[in-house]
Order: structure tokens, then C-alpha cells, then sequence
């Protein structure tokens, strides 16, 4: 909770299309409707700069009605989403995509995962033509193995910006997160609230220590790393509260502590 307004970070991440990514974004999965455009719209209103969605999400005209009546420039705001890669046509899904959200591009667009029985450097191959219209500024995946990374830049000469995946503290992979380093490619942690992580009894003394609360310090521990975080909620208190992390670090040894439970659990 927070009962002034948020110091929210302005970390960000520099992308190949010349964009600028918050390293702080506002999740949307499950969220519909009148909730979903609520959400969004105290999201913007806290500060987020960075909005995440996906067609599958099924909220894109809610979370559109937000940006729509929000009392910032659309160019100030960092607009996700995403294809499912069973599409037949990904060009067409991303125009519905950008009706809905009522913008004329969007910042990063996502494959949302590897498609089955191959066919992935095709779906990407559509992509990097959306990205050459103008229609997306940056293009990157979406639970993809950084295997399956390998085999769409080899395939087209076009290497995705960014790879989001589920991310924690519980999840943390060294060799995961310098793989990506080592490719240059952005990852980007979802879920970092969920699987027991605000309950976790070393992430909650880290906090209680700090004077914090669980959710600030996953997020600020994914903001040292450098990997962009999206937490959701549909409540406004903790919306704020979320991205109020900006005046705060971690020490290096708290950072090895978090990274820890990943090997240990």
C-alpha cells in the first residue's frame, strides 16, 4: 500500500527500433472490460508508462478505451501485444489488434509462444514485414527457448528484441538471463507476483527489513537485474504500490539472495 504518490523508476531498455522499453510495465492478462480499462487507466495515472496485452487476452478494445482517455501522449506510451502463432494471418490480427487499441503501431508486438509442429520462421517472417510497414516499431517472442531464439535469427537474419517469459525469483537462471545479455535480446519477466512468491518467507523478510512490501521487492529485484517486470492487479492501491520502487535499491547481497531460491526453491 501507499498513501503518496509513487516514485516510479524510469529504467529503461534500448531497442533495436530505436524505442525505448520501461523496464516497469502494467500487465493485463485476466483482465476484462470495464476492469480491464479501470486498471489501465490507474495504471497510466500512477505512472506506468508501459502497457502489456495480448489478442488472446480478449481486452484490447478495454485496455484501448484507457488509452484513449488517458491524459498522456500515446508517444509516451509503450504499447504491447501479441499473435498466437496458430493465426492464419498475422498481419490481419495485428491490424485488428491496433483498431482495438486505437493506435496506428505498437511499440513491441510478440510472437505469444512457439507454434506447434514448426512453421515459427514464418510467423516471424510476418513479423519483420510489419515491422518494415511501420506497424510495429520493435518485434520479439513470447516464451520461446533461446534454441528456438537461435533458429528465427539464423532463419531470417532478424533477431528477436525481446523474449518474455515467466520470471521470479523462484525461476531465476543465470545462464537463461546471460544468454539473452549475450544475444542482446531484452528479457521480460511475467507471473513475477504468483506461484508463492509474496509468500515466500526469505522474500518476505527481505521486505519486512526493508519496510516494504513483497511485491516491491520482486519488482525492484527484477529492475537490478535489468529484465523488464509487468505486474497486474486490479486494484488501485496496489497498482500504485507496485510501482512504487524508484526510491529504493537493493543491496548485492539481498540481489544473491533472491537469485538463491531459484536453485534452491
Amino acid at each position: 500500500m501507499t498513501d503518496h504518490a509513487p516514485t516510479v523508476p524510469t529504467d529503461v531498455a534500448a531497442l533495436p527500433g530505436g524505442g525505448s522499453m520501461p523496464l516497469l510495465g502494467f500487465g493485463t492478462w485476466q483482465l476484462k472490460g470495464s476492469a480491464a480499462t479501470d486498471a489501465t487507466r490507474w495504471a497510466l495515472e500512477a505512472g506506468y508508462r508501459h502497457v502489456d496485452t495480448a489478442h488472446v487476452y480478449g481486452n484490447e478494445a478495454a485496455v484501448g478505451a484507457a488509452l484513449a482517455s488517458a491524459a498522456v501522449d500515446r508517444d509516451d506510451i509503450f504499447v504491447t501485444t501479441k499473435v498466437p502463432p496458430d493465426r492464419l494471418d498475422a498481419r490481419q490480427t495485428l491490424q485488428q489488434s491496433l483498431d482495438e487499441l486505437g493506435v496506428d503501431h505498437v511499440d513491441l508486438w510478440l510472437i505469444h509462444w512457439p507454434p506447434s509442429g514448426g512453421g515459427a520462421i514464418d510467423r516471424w517472417r510476418e513479423l519483420v514485414q510489419a515491422q518494415a510497414a511501420g506497424l510495429a516499431r520493435d518485434i520479439g517472442v513470447s516464451n520461446f527457448s533461446l534454441d528456438a531464439i537461435d533458429a528465427l535469427s539464423e532463419g531470417s537474419g532478424v533477431r528477436p528484441a525481446v523474449n518474455q517469459v515467466e520470471w521470479s525469483p523462484l525461476l531465476f537462471d543465470s545462464a537463461e538471463l546471460d544468454g539473452h545479455r549475450e544475444r542482446g535480446i531484452v528479457l521480460e519477466g511475467y507471473s513475477a507476483l504468483r506461484g508463492g512468491t509474496l509468500e515466500h518467507p526469505d522474500i518476505v523478510g527481505i521486505a519486512e527489513r526493508l519496510g516494504r512490501s513483497p511485491a516491491q521487492v520482486i519488482v525492484r529485484w527484477h529492475l537490478e537485474h535489468g529484465v523488464v517486470v509487468i505486474p497486474k492487479s486490479q486494484q488501485r492501491e496496489r497498482i500504485a504500490a507496485n510501482a512504487d520502487v524508484g526510491d529504493f535499491t537493493l543491496s548485492a547481497d539481498d540481489v544473491a539472495a533472491l537469485d538463491g531460491l531459484g536453485s534452491s526453491g
